[in-house]
């Protein structure tokens, strides 16, 4: 029997409880759930790509989660999800404009392979709001981030924020 590969991209900067709650639904959804931790030119990060993957990977291991492997890459989401004999995309979903730019992702991934399907999951209810850039803008004034991340992610985010020299304005 052929083992179904997924694969749930992102930068993850940081990983957040909403990103958590996609890794442990989309987990039952494949018998096989990679993260693929990647760059985005469009994006600033906080955090290195050696560094985002570190901590995804330490989040993966406190859910306890064995069918779910990290692994880091910098090529167009197609091709890695081929090279990683994946036949699913798992995408998070948290509003309409989430959607609208899935969708059109989809449709070109779509174009380039039809072989792998996209699927979209709603984040639940009480984690929609969450969203890496918020939460980064939210230390990064000197807010409490310790409802959207785990706590050894606040810690990081935190001794960034205060490596950075950034302190909000009260």
């Amino acid at each position: 029997m052929t083992q179904r590969v997924g694969i749930y991209p992102g930068t993850f900067d940081p990983i957040t409880l909403g990103h958590a709650d996609i890794i442990r639904r989309g987990a039952k959804l494949v018998d096989k759930l990679i993260l693929g931790v990647t760059t985005n030119p469009s994006k600033n990060p906080m955090f290195s790509t050696e560094e985002r993957f570190a901590m995804v990977q330490r989040e993966v291991e406190n859910l306890g989660l064995d069918n779910v492997e990290v692994v880091g890459f910098n090529a167009l989401l197609v091709k890695f999800a081929q090279k990683q004999g994946a036949t699913v995309i798992i995408r998070g979903l948290r509003a309409v404009a989430d959607f609208e730019y899935e969708y059109q992702m989809a449709g070109m991934n779509q174009q380039l392979d039809d072989d792998i399907e996209t699927i979209f999951l709603m984040a639940d209810v009480s984690l929609q709001p969450i969203a890496s850039k918020l939460v980064k803008e939210i230390a990064l004034y000197g807010g409490d981030i310790t409802p959207f991340v785990s706590k050894p992610v606040c810690d990081e985010v935190i001794a960034r924020v205060e490596k950075l020299g950034r302190k909000g304005d009260y």
